[in-house]
């Protein structure tokens, strides 16, 4: 099992210390490094910079937004990227929501999964080095009425194949990431509750004629040690209650949903309640401490070691730390100790 260091968003007078962190995690054979985008910091730009400042991490988009960018735009940066990095780039993509795809970007959320079959196939064409003609429901090209030619992407990548990943949380969109992706990013991932996740992928990858073997699950796995399991918890509240509660709308939050599905629907009722009443403190506070075990790293090192073999056990590749608690210094001890715990557990 690998390990990945997820950075979250940038912009917020963390950059310097998220670069910190991004050197540390090289320096210590961490695989992958990611970076996210909402509607602040966008991914490329910073992947960008974090990939001229280290040397052998990979760097992940996690994700970039299909609704943000056309596929040859995504296929170009990805290029670009897999070039300027030495062939250290991974292609994390995801639908977003309906409020960021139709709000800031003005691209209707209609047909997810309709939209996304055609986005990658176009992005693989690219990547591919062919020249790029597709006639689908949400993309033609060329367009058929004007100047336009088909064209061929210009940059040669790296790899003959950059890896290809799948923000998803649905089943049908799990089953989509089995199919024609090379990995899956998850959030709030429960070994506990992974049977029925993969089984989605397994179908997806049936359909493609392949099996689980080589597939790359990526939990982002928030970590935060002590001796107090509710002490350990608690500066991981806000980052479940804004998913639980705040990501979408109260109709259509998929976090809101996958925690329902995990069996806390009465929890996931009434945090979205208090978020969306804007009582963001009551809201965090019921965040039940069961589930923030499950999707997390919580308690003394000793049982973190105890809990990675549960992770290695459901399939995970590559675990992706987040460190939300302490300052630089605690959160650069936190990485040092989970490269120290992996191996100790015989898992690296």
């Amino acid at each position: 099992m690998r390990l990945g260091l997820n950075l979250g968003y940038w912009g917020f007078g963390n950059d310097a210390d998220n670069l910190a962190l991004a050197r540390e995690a090289d320096k210590l054979g961490y695989s992958v490094v990611w970076a996210a985008e909402a509607y602040g910091s966008d991914t490329a730009t910073v992947l960008s910079w974090i990939a001229a400042q280290t040397t052998q991490i990979d760097v992940g988009s996690a994700v970039f937004q299909i609704p943000a960018r056309t596929p040859a735009m995504t296929a170009m940066t990805a290029a670009t990227l897999d070039t300027l990095s030495g062939g250290r780039f991974r292609l994390g993509l995801g639908v977003s929501g309906p409020q960021v795809s139709e709000g800031w970007h003005g691209v209707r959320f209609a047909k997810p999964l309709a939209r996304t079959r055609e986005y990658v196939d176009i992005v693989k064409l690219a990547l591919a080095r062919q020249k790029v003609k597709y006639d689908g429901e949400f993309f033609t090209l060329p367009l058929p009425d004007g100047p336009g030619k088909a064209l061929t992407l210009t940059v040669h990548p790296v790899r003959e194949e950059i890896p290809f990943y799948l923000a998803a949380i649905g089943p049908k969109n799990l089953e989509l990431a089995g199919e024609l992706f090379d990995g899956w990013l998850a959030i709030f991932y429960s070994p506990e509750y992974s049977g029925e996740l993969k089984a989605s992928i397994s179908a997806g990858r049936q359909k493609a004629g392949k099996t689980l073997e080589g597939f790359d699950i990526v939990p982002t796995v928030p970590v935060s040690f002590g001796d107090d399991l509710d002490v350990c918890a608690e500066p991981l509240r806000a980052y479940s209650a804004l998913y639980i509660g705040g990501m979408g709308s109260r109709d259509k939050n998929f976090y809101n949903q996958l925690v329902t599905r995990m069996g806390y629907e009465a929890a996931a009722a009434e945090v979205q309640d208090l978020y969306l009443a804007r009582k963001q403190p009551e809201a965090m506070a019921a965040v039940p401490l069961d589930f923030i075990d499950k999707t997390s790293l919580i308690g003394s090192p000793d049982r973190v070691k105890e809990r990675l073999h549960a992770y290695n056990d459901s399939g995970v590749g590559t675990l992706t730390v987040a460190t939300y608690a302490g300052d630089l210094e605690t959160r650069i001890a936190t990485i040092r100790k989970m490269a120290e715990l992996v191996d100790q557990a015989g898992l690296a």
